[in-house]
């Protein structure tokens, strides 16, 4: 309120609003499946997204109206916003953090990092999402023409950023750089191997022996390029497997991650409490790269190696 009067918003304003903000707020609830398989507690973990996404899309839909009335003041909630998600990313890395003693395998710090990432970029999704479509409703209006060219306009604004900024951030998973297959696990005296490759002596007792080769299984990785070994033999990276197939199917007892140096194959090895071996199979092909062991081969490739 001024020594005028209340400050009313006009009709173009308030839809400029509605819809930047169910834009980015839809946004983010497109990439929303991502998050199911890697964030705990599934239903209050969607809550949590979705609220984040209708405060992060608000801040970007109210900017341009600021900006229009001369209020630049009001531009520095982009910048609060920015430092309120990079808060949530040190939150959820916590999080995540304090539950690695109570999972059947640990996550490991590659793949809590890139967690918490992927839970602070996806705020930006509605942000981006919501400006740009706030943005593009303005500069139609500028043209003076009907209410519906400009709610149009920014929609087909909000898509296209969402499109380009989808496929830009897109990571890559364990299936498109590498065959994953089902193996034969034998067992001698205390010794385990998977297709001749030796994953254990731990299998002292004859119990431990029967369980094992009764009820484990044992998945092969072999990469597609000798580049893709480079991620695969990563620590962090076959942690973040072993966590995702004992996370979908249990552990009963027993895990084991190898990884062949002649051969360049990664083995997975569990007893697992349910086995569903196509599921098992789905879910390693599904684990992420983490972005702390990916490489460019083509940025990596040296003089030497071109001539």
């Amino acid at each position: 309120m001024d020594g005028r009067g209340p400050m009313i918003i006009s009709t173009e304003d308030l839809w400029l609003i509605i819809i930047a903000i169910a834009m980015g707020t839809m946004a983010r609830l497109l990439v929303l499946k991502v998050d199911y398989k890697q964030y705990p507690s599934y239903p209050n973990g969607v809550l949590i997204h979705i609220v984040l996404a209708f405060v992060a899309a608000s801040i970007g839909a109210v900017a341009i109206p600021a900006i229009k009335s001369n209020n630049y003041t009001a531009v520095t909630f982009l910048a609060l916003a920015v430092q309120n998600f990079r808060d949530v990313r040190k939150t959820e890395r916590e999080s995540l953090k304090d539950l690695e003693e109570t999972e059947y395998t640990p996550r490991g710090n590659a793949y809590i990092d890139g967690i918490a990432k992927t839970f602070e970029a996806r705020n930006y999704f509605a942000l981006v999402v919501s400006l740009a479509s706030a943005a593009s409703m303005e500069i139609v209006a500028a043209l003076h023409i009907g209410i519906m060219f400009q709610v149009v306009a920014g929609v087909i604004a909000g898509s296209i950023v969402y499109q380009v900024i989808s496929r830009f951030s897109k990571g890559k998973s364990v299936g498109d750089v590498a065959e994953v297959r089902l193996a034969e696990i034998k067992v001698e005296g205390c010794e385990v191997f998977v297709e001749g490759t030796f994953v254990t002596n731990l299998a002292g007792t004859e119990n431990a022996q029967k369980m094992i080769e009764k009820e484990g299984v044992a998945v092969i990785i072999e990469p597609s390029q000798k580049h893709s070994a480079i991620a695969l033999h990563n620590f962090g990276q076959r942690k973040a497997i072993l966590f995702e197939a004992t996370r979908t199917l249990g552990a009963k007892r027993y895990n084991f991650t190898r990884k062949d140096y002649e051969t360049g194959r990664i083995i997975i090895l569990f007893v697992p409490i349910v086995r569903d071996l196509e599921k098992l199979i789905d879910v390693v092909k599904n684990t992420p790269l983490l972005e702390s062991v990916k490489k460019s081969h083509a940025v990596l490739r040296s003089k030497a190696v071109e001539d």
